[in-house]
C-alpha cells in the first residue's frame, strides 16, 4: 500500500494540473480554506453543494420527485438514469447512495464479495454485514464498479455509507488507520470520475477526512451532540446536512432547527427507513 504522505504528494500534483486546466476556478465557488493545502484544490473539478442548501433523501417507498429541494440523495442501485436526468432537467443535483462499509445480501453484486470479507451483522438492518476494509485488493474493484455505475447514470456525487466500521463490532480488528486508508481511497476514486463525495458521519476522524471529502451527510448529530465538529465544512461554504430520526415536529422546529442554523447546517427529520416523509425547518 502506498504510504499516505506519498499519496498526498501525488494528489497535490494532480490538483495543480486540474486547477490549471480549469483556470483555477471551482465548480461550486467554494473558497479554499486557509492552511488546507493542495488536497483541497483537488476538488476544483467537482460540484459541491453550498452550505444551508435544501436537501431531500429517500431510499424506500414510491419516489416523490415533488420535494422542493436543491439536492436529492437516492439509492444508487434502485434509481434509474432517467430519474437522474429528470431531476437535472428540474435544476436539481443528485447524490448516489452506496454502502461502502457493509455487505447487503439483496444487491445485484452481492455474490462478488467473498466470505473472507464478511463480518458481523449490522444490527440495524437484516441481511447486512460489516466488511473487512483492510482487504483493499478485494473491495476496491467492487466499489469502483459501483461508482462507475453512479457516474454512468449521471449522478453528481456519492454518499458512501458505513465508513466508520472501526468504531463498530465488525468482527475484524480494523484500526482507525485502516479505516482512513480505505476512506481516502473511496474519495480519490469518486473524484477520478468527476463526482463529489460526502463524509458520512465518523466525526472522530473529521480532521483527517476533511481534505478528501467535499461535504457531509450526518445522522443524529443533534441528538448525539457532535454537529459543531463539522463546521470545517460550513466554514468553506460546503453543505452539512443532518438527519434526525427522533423527536416531535415541535421539538425539531423549536430546538433542532435553530441549533443547527447556528452552525449553518441543514436539518431534516426523517423516518428511519428513509421513505418520502420528512419535516424540514421551513415546514
Amino acid at each position: 500500500m502506498m504510504h499516505r504522505s506519498a499519496r498526498t504528494s501525488i494528489f497535490a500534483l494532480t490538483a495543480l494540473i486540474l486547477s490549471a486546466c480549469s483556470g483555477g476556478q471551482t465548480g461550486s465557488n467554494v473558497p479554499l480554506a486557509a492552511g488546507a493545502g493542495a488536497a483541497r484544490i483537488r476538488h476544483a473539478a467537482v460540484w459541491i453543494p453550498p452550505a444551508q442548501s435544501t436537501f431531500a433523501i429517500q431510499y424506500d417507498g414510491k419516489l416523490d420527485l415533488s420535494v422542493d429541494a436543491d439536492t436529492y440523495d437516492l439509492d444508487g442501485f434502485d434509481t434509474k438514469a432517467d430519474t437522474v436526468s429528470q431531476l437535472h432537467q428540474d435544476n436539481r443535483h443528485v447524490v448516489c447512495y452506496i454502502s461502502a462499509g457493509t455487505w447487503e445480501n439483496w444487491r445485484p453484486d452481492a455474490k462478488q464479495f467473498p466470505k473472507s470479507v464478511l463480518g458481523n451483522p449490522d444490527g440495524h438492518w437484516k441481511g447486512e454485514r460489516w466488511l473487512d476494509v483492510r482487504q483493499l485488493s478485494i473491495l476496491e474493484p467492487i466499489m469502483a464498479a459501483r461508482f462507475q455505475m453512479c457516474a454512468q447514470k449521471g449522478f453528481d456525487a456519492v454518499d458512501p455509507d458505513n465508513i466508520d466500521g472501526y468504531e463498530n463490532k465488525t468482527g475484524f480488528k480494523i484500526t482507525s488507520q485502516d479505516q482512513l486508508a480505505y476512506d481516502e481511497w473511496l474519495a480519490t476514486e469518486v473524484h477520478s470520475l468527476n463526482m463529489s463525495i460526502d463524509q458520512k458521519n465518523d466525526n472522530d476522524q473529521i480532521k483527517d477526512l476533511r481534505p478528501y471529502f467535499d461535504f457531509a451527510v450526518l445522522e443524529q448529530c443533534y441528538q448525539q451532540k457532535y454537529c459543531q465538529q463539522f463546521t470545517p465544512y460550513t466554514d468553506d461554504n460546503a453543505l452539512v446536512v443532518d438527519i434526525e430520526y427522533k423527536g416531535s415536529k415541535e421539538q425539531f422546529i423549536n430546538d433542532v432547527c435553530p441549533a443547527e442554523a447556528a452552525y449553518k447546517e441543514t436539518a431534516l427529520r426523517k423516518h428511519l427507513n428513509l421513505n418520502a416523509w420528512e419535516i424540514t425547518c421551513s415546514s
